[in-house]
């Protein structure tokens, strides 16, 4: 995919601007606060109609503007799309994205934090993989959502301090909400990390000249979990969940593994290793998304 042309209006720090990018590697040099990063920002709300840099809506306009566009023209082989992104304010005060996506229009955003995918903890690599599977699966995102709903509202129920028999009543219908959702989100996330081992065993060599990569789901239910096994597990701990107000079991207590040559890189990588290991990650993103 080539980005021919990228044209800003009242965007960040540029009220007018127009681009021309090569068909190849480009390169932003400049000083501090110029705007290199939102113009890389720009362009990832153009063709993703988000900012990478995690920016509510109403902070992408100009200051005092009324309103943000990014206009762009993508070719890629025989296709091509012009492509616009609006960031507009409605009657009741709130800040609107508009557009439309282009299906096959891709933009992988790497950035220091993205070294925190490898060292820091499970969640920012439970992160890392459920906005992968989302771009695979589109059903996954909104599965996610409605999980943290009932894990919340099951967690407030462990923190209220009834009796155990009362307790155990009121959380069935919660129990087999989350056993339902939850194994729904445990296999759309180990496909796409089979999809992702994959790629970066391909990709980590080619940055780091060498090295065996390998990537596995680890899941607090264990290799193949069931109903069964989950209601099991939910029941089994009630006590202890009672104790810490928290539920103890599910794809929320899930990691990733990665691994180089058979060592943990979070553990035993270098910090060269585990920046070319995130790159390998941010890059694998690209190719398996339609």
């Amino acid at each position: 995919m080539h980005l021919e042309r990228v044209e800003f209006s009242d965007f960040r720090n540029f009220r007018s601007l127009s681009l021309t990018p090569a068909s190849s590697l480009n390169i932003l040099t400049g000083p501090n606060a110029q705007g290199k990063t939102n113009l890389l920002e720009g362009i990832g709300f153009l063709l993703a109609g988000r900012s990478f840099r995690g920016a509510k809506a109403a902070a992408l306009p100009s200051w005092e503007a009324a309103g943000a566009v990014v206009t762009g023209h993508l070719r890629r082989r025989d296709a091509e799309r012009p492509l616009q992104r609006a960031v507009s304010r409605r009657e009741d005060g709130a800040w609107v994205v508009t557009g439309e996506r282009c299906p096959w229009a891709r933009v992988i955003a790497f950035g220091w934090h993205d070294l925190g995918i490898v060292t820091d903890g499970p969640h920012a690599r439970r992160s890392f993989l459920d906005n992968f599977a989302g771009k695979l699966y589109p059903a996954h995102l909104t599965a996610l959502s409605r999980y943290r709903q009932i894990l919340a509202r099951r967690n407030h129920l462990l923190q209220r301090g009834l009796d155990p028999a009362a307790l155990s009543g009121r959380l069935g219908p919660w129990n087999e909400q989350l056993v339902r959702v939850g194994l729904e989100l445990i296999g759309r996330r180990r496909s796409a990390a089979a999809v992702l081992a994959g790629e970066a065993a391909r990709l980590y060599p080619q940055l780091a000249g060498n090295g065996q990569v390998h990537l596995e789901y680890l899941g607090a239910l264990g290799p193949e979990p069931t109903e069964a096994k989950f209601r099991e597990a939910l029941e089994g701990q009630l006590s202890e969940e009672m104790r810490r107000g928290q539920t103890l079991s599910g794809p929320h207590r899930d990691d990733l593994l990665i691994e180089v040559d058979g060592r943990d890189l979070r553990v035993f990588g270098s910090r060269g290793q585990q920046r070319l290991m995130a790159l390998a990650l941010r890059l694998a993103e690209a190719d398996p998304v339609t």
